[in-house]
């Protein structure tokens, strides 16, 4: 794990603002390990600049709290919201990952203010989609 950390992506605001523990399992470690190495890092290091995770890991409280959905890949510790800061940035890294990172969902997330990715340790389906 070259640029991003566990503590970074279990990080939530609204946990701490609600008291809501949101410290993963040995399980969850690991799937976040997996993304990071396979997608987070990489990304970074073809972008050449600065990532921002907006949301990682989510408890199942906090997933509910932030109205996520049951199933997220995120209570999983399998997903990610990122952002580099900008819509054109955030177009670029979606590019980059879509065209050389191997990936389960990449999310176009309200044209590009913030993409969705997530990666699984089992076969990723390489599902591109639109929200907004």
């Amino acid at each position: 794990m070259k640029y991003f950390t566990i503590d970074e992506l279990c990080r939530s605001d609204k946990a701490r603002q609600m008291g809501i523990n949101n410290t993963p399992t040995d399980d969850i470690i690991d799937s976040l390990s997996d993304l990071v190495e396979n997608v987070l890092d990489p990304a970074r290091e073809k972008f050449g600049l600065p990532i921002t995770v907006n949301s990682g890991y989510r408890c199942p409280e906090l997933n509910k709290a932030v109205g996520g959905m049951a199933a997220s890949q995120h209570t999983k510790g399998e997903a990610a919201d990122i952002t580099t800061g900008s819509r054109g940035g955030n177009k670029r890294l979606y590019e980059i990952i879509r065209d050389s990172l191997q990936f389960d969902q990449l999310i176009d997330e309200y044209d590009y203010k913030w993409i969705h990715v997530s990666y699984r340790n089992t076969v990723n389906r390489k599902q591109i989609l639109k929200i907004g």
